[in-house]
């Protein structure tokens, strides 16, 4: 027996931003807990910003592989194709700076090093992703009816 199915528009849209949504938020979280840990320390604590900064990227680095999973098989094609792009250019950027970012900490070392490589990211990645995301708030989504075996 077959069911129908009606994904909104809004839905898929939603969809379409969720990646870039959440990685301009963490990013953004990454670089503000640098800058407030930099400011809470002195010259004996040089670790904390180091520590304040890591787990938002670190935590969605692996949470965005269940996102981006979930939405690799999304119905309406425009959907995965946003998905798709924010993928590649959020793990293309991170992938890129553990080869370049591992040289530029160790060159110009402590928090700077570690500012100038999260800078990076945050100055590639999210006027991409926010444009990205602008992109397709503007598109014009329509809803998806899909039929759906039931089993009973």
């Amino acid at each position: 027996m077959k069911a129908k199915r009606v994904i909104p528009a809004a839905a898929s849209r939603f969809a379409a931003q969720l990646f870039n949504l959440i990685t301009v938020i963490a990013l953004l979280i990454s670089l503000t807990a640098l800058l407030l840990g930099k400011l809470l320390t002195g010259h004996n604590i040089e670790f904390l910003p180091f520590v304040l900064s890591l787990p938002p990227v670190m935590l969605w680095l692996a949470g965005s592989i269940f996102v981006y999973a979930s939405i690799a098989h999304h119905p309406h094609p425009r959907t995965v194709h946003y998905n798709k792009w924010a993928g590649y250019r959020f793990y293309g950027v991170m992938g890129s700076l553990v080869v370049v970012g591992a040289p530029i900490y160790s060159t110009i070392g402590g928090w700077q090093g570690l500012m100038l490589v999260l800078g990076l990211a945050v100055v590639i990645i999210v006027p991409w992703a926010i444009y990205d995301m602008y992109k397709a708030a503007r598109e014009p989504w329509q809803d998806i009816t899909l039929d759906v075996a039931i089993n009973e």
